[in-house]
């Protein structure tokens, strides 16, 4: 079967034709029909994402598929069910196998992109914003980074949830995408001075980060008191320092969310999220947004498209 491998620190993956796996006890394998691309996985070539697997391995966070062979021990679900899983790795291959107790149902006839598309961004937004932070109706929610893999979840799921939205995106095209999504202002972080421009606007209660760097800091200082700030991650590239006494003035909180560690300490949490997103999202009550589906042969063209900053949404790789 095809896999994208990652074989070295900073090597470009490349596709290898490699043995089909067998699912072991416990398990179950998918045949595979898309998989989300996420930031993590231009720092997993790196080797600088904090799971990072022993090279070489296949690459592939979040899969949809369709359960085909089930490992000793598993009883469903059943052979032919449409599935979604997070596995961290071997999701870019045409079969992969996986923990029976991570796989979420599917309904039948579902989007497989949109289903890749939603466990981490919508996951990671769904668990920060509600589990995490504690957002309130008629709370103002900012969102840095805004048109991205989840800050565009975060806008959608903040606005489900009763919040006021301040969408902060580069440029014209990306802001009108959160537009689109719910936000109700939105501020150019090309162009617009984020701190007076949030200011202007009465204060954020919560602050969704993916972002860091400068606008961090300026977030930060446009926070009514008793805030919530969510680091979420750090595209910029540059990690902030938060500064204590801003903290102790203003009553803050600062948040660290890192959505797969739940996996390793609290599935529960995981599994129960990703089940009421599958619900609402056959409800029709959230629609992941994907701006780029490719086959795997231009899987690397995905990983540019995230690297570039010139996707919105979820990138998709379809098999």
């Amino acid at each position: 079967m095809r896999a994208l491998r990652c074989l070295a620190k900073d090597q470009s993956p490349e596709i290898q034709q490699i043995e089909r796996p067998e699912p072991a006890q416990g398990q179950l394998r998918i045949k595979i029909a898309a998989c989300g691309l996420n930031f993590a996985d231009l720092l997993m070539v790196k080797g600088s994402y904090q799971d990072t697997p022993p090279y070489p391995f296949t690459m592939g966070m979040e899969v949809a598929g369709i359960i085909d062979a089930l490992g000793e021990g598993v009883s469903g679900p059943a052979v032919g069910t449409p599935v979604m899983v997070f596995g961290g790795q071997g999701g870019l291959a045409d079969y992969a196998c996986f923990e029976a107790a991570r796989v979420t149902p599917l309904p039948d006839g579902a989007n497989m992109a949109e289903a890749a598309a939603l466990q981490v961004a919508y996951g990671t937004s769904h668990l920060a914003l509600g589990y995490k932070a504690g957002l309130k109706a008629g709370e103002t929610l900012l969102v840095l980074g805004a048109a991205g893999g989840v800050g565009l979840t975060a806008v959608e799921i903040g606005k489900h949830m009763g919040a006021r939205v301040i969408a902060c995106a580069r440029g014209a095209d990306k802001l009108a995408v959160a537009k689109a999504a719910g936000a109700d202002h939105l501020i150019d972080a090309e162009t617009d001075d984020i701190r007076e421009a949030v200011r202007a606007l009465g204060g954020a209660d919560v602050v969704y980060d993916p972002v860091g760097g400068d606008q961090f800091k300026a977030a930060m200082r446009a926070c009514n008191p008793e805030a919530r700030l969510l680091t979420i991650g750090f595209a910029s590239g540059d990690v902030p320092q938060v500064p204590a006494n801003i903290l102790l003035v203003k009553n803050l909180t600062v948040i660290g969310f890192y959505w797969g560690g739940y996996l390793a300490f609290k599935p529960s949490v995981v599994t129960d999220s990703l089940k009421e997103l599958v619900r609402w999202h056959a409800e029709g009550k959230i629609k992941p947004h994907v701006s780029n589906t490719l086959p795997l042969e231009q899987a690397l063209d995905g990983m540019e498209l995230l690297r570039s900053r010139k996707s919105t949404g979820k990138v998709v790789i379809t098999l």
